[in-house]
């Protein structure tokens, strides 16, 4: 069983820096109508939504917030950086025409350089976050595997299905809410910083 999947916390590379935004709960128990089919319990056969266990899960919601604010940091610290090189842009274009064309190449060269820095940095950051969302993901479907386990094996499951691509049927094994009890009992939330990026080979 894996849960370890990113499936919380979505980073964005906005043109003003980095915003996240944090995923909204998804529904614990099956949405109504999702066992419309009826029928009989499948002997052995469980479900579960991972999706619902890290969205709506202590841990999770409370990861997704401090993800969140980690990010609208580095958008702050971006933008810090920002306006000063937007400002050198404009004065850099109404003093253009009086320039000579060495001024203009020197000049131009020196901030399309400083652009491409300022971009770099903000590409950099994104994938930190990324890389950070998926590292918090890790943890937390470390923390609920034994949490699913335990789940599973007192339904005395057989096999164990994602709920989220079920077309229906008898949900009457669904681990869901289960699960999100028994991760809640355990951790309800987790501290931790901006990954840094690996290091290249040959850098």
């Amino acid at each position: 069983m894996n849960l370890r999947r990113p499936l919380l916390v979505v980073s964005l590379l906005a043109a003003a820096g980095l915003a996240v935004t944090p995923v909204a709960p998804v529904q614990a128990a099956p949405a109504q109508g999702a066992d419309a089919l009826g029928g009989n319990p499948v002997p052995g056969v469980c479900m579960l939504s991972r999706e619902a266990v890290f969205a709506n899960a202590k841990v999770g919601q409370a990861a997704s917030r401090h993800l969140k604010q980690l990010a609208d940091q580095a958008k702050s610290q971006l933008d810090t950086q920002r306006a000063p090189l937007q400002k050198d842009v404009q004065a850099f274009q109404q003093k253009a025409q009086s320039l000579s064309e060495a001024q203009r190449k020197q000049q131009g060269q020196a901030l399309q350089q400083r652009m491409e820095a300022f971009q770099t940095q903000a590409s950099e950051l994104n994938d930190r976050i990324q890389l950070t969302r998926s590292k918090v993901m890790e943890r937390i479907g470390q923390d609920a595997e034994p949490v699913v386990a335990s789940a599973y094996k007192s339904h005395h499951c057989g096999l164990l299905l994602n709920r989220d691509s079920v077309l229906g049927g008898n949900v009457q094994n669904d681990l869901t809410a289960e699960v999100i009890q028994g991760l809640d009992r355990k951790i309800t939330t987790m501290s931790f910083n901006l990954e840094p990026l690996p290091k290249q080979s040959g850098k």
